[in-house]
């Protein structure tokens, strides 16, 4: 029996890594991936999250194992929301999420060596309550916002804000475990 496949982890999220211990792996390396992440003029949100996946594991592909890489998206309408670097950003973005539904498309991408690659989308729908300016200010107060899509964070105090979602928890912060488990197992990572 040959030793079991090399994973390398093409980001630096360590939230990537904590939902990937969900799995009981633990990637053999991490290379984050540095590449251009502009979305195009006109571009969806679903095209680009792939897209994004998939130019981060190519980015990083190697014939020494495979690389798993991925990419959030969170979208109002056909708007793709941004990361927020600053504070106003991340205001902009809870303001026009407040009270309504809005998209997580979570998009991984797995190259293999020898450049075989495969991808799965997990889309997810989620709902924050009528947020008041001082729920705001306190979201704002607590920094959870920082370089996170759509300016949020659901693993942390604003899921007390969120009143419904239907898909994938995990998807929203960053790794859709089902799906990542199901590209894992097709390219004979033994899991559990």
């Amino acid at each position: 029996m040959g030793s079991p496949p090399r994973l390398i982890l093409a980001s630096a999220s360590p939230r990537r890594r904590e939902l990937l211990a969900r799995l009981d792996v633990t990637p053999d390396a991490i290379a984050p991936a540095d590449i251009d992440e502009t979305p195009h003029d006109g571009e969806l949100p679903r095209d680009y999250a792939v897209r994004m996946a998939r130019e981060k594991a190519l980015a990083a592909a190697t014939d020494q194992g495979f690389v798993l890489a991925g990419d959030t998206v969170v979208a109002a309408g056909r708007r793709i929301l941004p990361k927020a670097e600053d504070e106003d950003t991340a205001r902009r973005c809870l303001e026009l999420l407040s009270g309504r539904r809005h998209t997580v498309l979570s998009a991984i991408a797995l190259a293999a060596p020898g450049g075989a690659l495969r991808e799965k989308l997990s889309v997810t729908q989620v709902k924050f309550k009528r947020l008041s300016a001082d729920e705001i200010a306190a979201y704002l107060e607590s920094g959870e916002w920082d370089g996170k899509a759509g300016g949020y964070a659901i693993q942390g105090a604003a899921e007390g804000l969120i009143s419904w979602i239907q898909g994938s928890h995990s998807g929203v912060v960053g790794l859709p475990l089902f799906e990542t488990r199901a590209l894992l197992k097709a390219a004979g990572f033994e899991l559990g």
